[in-house]
């Protein structure tokens, strides 16, 4: 079952192949067939590494304004995020606001909401969705920074970066 969204944040000019093994590394204990969307800021809504990636194994892509990220809680903010993007991170918000995403569309099928070929622009979607959950917090590899959430869980042994935390979405 599909339960898993996947935060990105990489450099520019990543290549699907850095991504990729970035996203493998992270899995650890899941199933690549688990993820169900990739999410990432929306300027990287042309970024060729990572529209490849998601077309290569049919992955739609969720992109979120800096302000709709910005409003997510970090626990370890990036100083390359804060630098280039002015917002604390973006792998881990992404991640949450996706499964959050997932999660309101699931109770209400009939929300429509706009899609550009594979790519979501999400508007306001999702703030109350309290059940979204880190699985895995930011791992970097290679210059591409990666987070798992979902709001249906395997919470009991979640990984991170030697951290057993979880973090919930506000």
């Amino acid at each position: 079952m599909r339960t898993l969204t996947v935060g990105i944040g990489c450099r520019l000019h990543s290549s699907a192949e850095e991504i990729e093994t970035a996203v493998r590394a992270t899995l650890g204990s899941h199933s690549f067939d688990e993820i169900s969307t990739i999410a990432s800021v929306d300027i990287k809504a042309h970024e060729t590494g990572l529209l490849e990636f998601c077309a290569r194994h049919a992955l739609p892509l969720k992109l979120f304004s800096r302000e709709q990220i910005a409003a997510i809680s970090v626990d370890d903010p990036s100083a390359a995020a804060r630098e280039h993007l002015g917002m604390d991170g973006v792998c881990e918000p992404c991640a949450l606001l996706a499964a959050a995403a997932e999660s309101d569309a699931a109770r209400a099928p009939d929300a429509a909401h706009a899609s550009i070929g594979s790519i979501t622009p999400l508007g306001s979607f999702a703030a109350e969705t309290p059940n979204a959950r880190l699985l895995v917090r930011k791992t970097v590899h290679a210059g591409v920074t990666v987070a798992i959430a979902s709001t249906t869980a395997r919470l009991a042994c979640e990984q991170t970066n030697n951290d057993t935390r979880e973090q919930d979405l506000p």
